[in-house]
């Protein structure tokens, strides 16, 4: 299957973000997209996800036109793990990953012994199994950011879209999450992941998409976008190249 925008002009109302925009997410892709702060990242997910209408042009979910579908039809399709999330209610951790399965139910029933088998072994494919029966209002920001994540597993969605998703998370937590959405690609789900790291897009992306004030200015197999050149392009500053002595792999630094 594939997730695919064509000619998208996007933004809100009368307020153009990006115009001329063709993009495209097969099963098994892992997409990295990279631009500044105001290029448009976000406001492009959204739309890709159904929670705009594109102002030109045409989201299509295989052969058919996306936002003629219902919600919960998108969301057996397309799982979004946001940026942060504020809590107001104190739910358990299990009780949140649970809500990743009322795509598969009906709204108001209970919860079958099949979600919370698919909750649990979503959070403890995380290693938080043992967060389940703690408030989600009582963990760190970087824990609430997996169980994000494991809600979006429990979806069983075939693409997961992920906003600046390592954004709260510690050094060793950036790890796991870049090895899951690796994972998730080889496991034949298409997933897209917003970041301003290019390290994060050489680590787990097999594509990477170049974004500045809503115009695309890469699109591509990561090591062949990556480079210095594009990256000083859209982020307008100097950026050095470090390369491992052992297997030739590059990193990038600002400045």
């Amino acid at each position: 299957m594939t997730l695919t925008g064509r000619d998208l002009t996007i933004g809100y109302g009368s307020f153009v973000v990006g115009r001329g925009l063709d993009i495209e997410i097969k099963s098994g892709d892992v997409l990295a997209l990279l631009g500044p702060n105001g290029s448009g990242k976000t406001t492009l997910l959204k739309t890709l996800l159904g929670l705009i209408a594109p102002l030109g042009g045409n989201v299509a979910l295989g052969a058919g036109n996306l936002h003629s579908l219902a919600a919960r039809e998108r969301a057996r399709a397309i799982a979004y793990v946001p940026q942060s999330h504020a809590p107001t209610f104190a739910f358990s951790v299990e009780s949140i990953v649970l809500m990743g399965r009322t795509a598969h139910g009906n709204l108001f029933s209970a919860p079958s012994a099949q979600d919370r088998e698919a909750a649990m072994n979503a959070l403890a494919r995380l290693g938080i199994a043992h967060l389940a029966a703690r408030p989600y209002t009582m963990i760190s920001g970087g824990e609430r950011q997996l169980v994000l994540l494991a809600r979006a597993l429990a979806q069983d969605p075939q693409f997961i879209v992920l906003d600046e998703p390592t954004a709260s998370l510690d050094f060793g937590n950036q790890g796991k999450l870049m090895d899951e959405i690796v994972r998730l690609g080889a496991s034949g789900h298409g997933v897209l992941f917003t970041t301003h790291d290019p390290n994060h897009a050489l680590r787990a992306a097999t594509r990477a998409y170049l974004l500045r004030a809503g115009e695309r200015i890469a699109d591509g197999e990561t090591r062949a976008v990556l480079t210095r050149d594009n990256l000083e392009a859209i982020y307008r500053a100097p950026v050095r190249v470090l390369t491992d002595a052992k297997d030739g792999t590059n990193a990038f630094l600002p400045g």
